[in-house]
């Protein structure tokens, strides 16, 4: 092979071949005619087309017509013969909370005395008494905690005693293994600006009669130095400033034994 040939042509596009005289080339495409009515169809279709809501769309020179609104009228059931419109169970009911709402309810008070102090609750609350305390008889201000180890001595209201369900009433009770005393002892009072004789009383009575802001100091009236923990078990023994005397805010000194036990 030479090596003095010269470099291959570039190549060249062809034209395509010419057609007939006055003609269009070979390889035009042949235009193809559409029927007027499916052209109308095609447009139509499109002007009308709705949006993703199911929304008419308006056309470029119409709007779009509003869609018919339907309206669900609910119409009642008829009642068969005979259905009352309430039932009078339900209307007493209501009648007997407006009644208690108001204040007009009453009944009466039955004796609770000598009935354990849950029993006798239990026993106020079906009658429609729901406002109730208890107190302790003996005077030592004990809580009732637990209501089933106390019976009543004493209740406020009279038994028999036709009262309005809004009546609080109040029991006094004392342990099941214990007395009910004659009357219900009165918790002690400093009313007046004196030391009250606190003697025998219990602590706790003693502590709750005197100002919150008093300086208290409470020992074992017993050699033993016990610690003073449950004040309500606690009875005065001793005290200082003594009984009658004028209270300026002084601090004030008691010794106590148990209720159990004597004062030395």
């Amino acid at each position: 092979m030479s090596h003095n040939q010269p470099p291959p042509a570039e190549p060249t596009l062809m034209e395509p071949p010419a057609g007939k005289a006055g003609g269009k080339p070979g390889w035009a495409r042949k235009r193809i005619a559409v029927p007027a009515a499916l052209l109308i169809f095609f447009v139509g279709v499109g002007v009308g087309s709705s949006d993703g809501n199911g929304q008419e769309k308006a056309g470029a020179a119409g709007k779009a017509e509003p869609r018919p609104t339907v309206t669900v009228t609910k119409t009642a059931e008829a009642k068969p013969a005979g259905v009352a419109d309430a039932e009078p169970a339900d209307d007493d009911k209501r009648a007997a909370d407006d009644k208690r709402a108001a204040g007009d309810e009453k009944a009466t008070v039955p004796d609770f005395v000598g009935m354990g102090l849950q029993s006798a609750q239990d026993k106020a609350q079906e009658l429609g008494f729901y406002t109730l305390t208890s107190h302790d008889a003996l005077g030592r201000d004990r809580m009732q905690a637990f209501d089933r180890n106390w019976k009543v001595c004493s209740q406020n209201v009279k038994a028999g005693t036709s009262a309005s369900t809004d009546t609080e009433l109040d029991f006094g009770a004392v342990k099941l293994e214990e007395g009910c005393p004659a009357k219900d002892e009165e918790p002690p009072s400093a009313k007046g600006g004196k030391m009250p004789d606190f003697t025998g009383k219990s602590v706790k009575a003693a502590r709750g009669a005197l100002d919150s802001g008093t300086s208290l100091t409470v020992e074992d009236a017993s050699p033993d130095g016990r610690w003073v923990l449950v004040e309500s078990n606690w009875q005065v023994c001793t005290q200082e400033p003594a009984a009658g005397e004028a209270l300026n805010g002084q601090p004030v000194r008691f010794t106590a034994v148990k209720f159990e036990e004597s004062c030395p």
